[in-house]
C-alpha cells in the first residue's frame, strides 16, 4: 500500500489467511479471512486455497471495499489455473 491511508481488501468467492505483514500478524488476524486492513506503507502477504473452483475462464475479483477506491482503480481480477 503506497497510499497515506488504509485499505480493507476484499477478495471475492475465497477465504484467506495473513501470514506476513508490518509488525507481523496480529491475534485478531488468525484464522481464515475474507478482508484485510492493509496499512499505509504495508504489504500484506495471504495465502489460499482454490478447492472447489479453478478455471482460466472464470475470473476472481479483488478490491478495496471503500467504494470511491473501487471507482478508482482498486478493483480487478485474477484467473486460478
Amino acid at each position: 500500500n503506497d497510499s497515506m491511508m488504509a485499505h480493507p481488501f476484499h477478495i471475492h468467492n475465497v477465504q484467506f489467511k495473513v501470514v506476513s505483514r508490518k509488525g507481523g500478524v496480529h491475534g485478531h488476524e488468525l484464522g481464515y479471512k475474507d478482508v484485510v486492513l492493509v496499512h499505509p506503507d504495508e504489504a500484506v502477504e495471504v495465502i489460499m486455497k482454490f478447492p472447489e473452483f479453478s478455471d482460466a475462464n472464470t475470473p476472481y475479483m479483488y478490491h478495496c471495499h471503500i467504494l470511491e477506491h473501487e471507482d478508482r482503480g482498486m478493483m480487478g481480477q485474477f484467473v486460478v489455473v
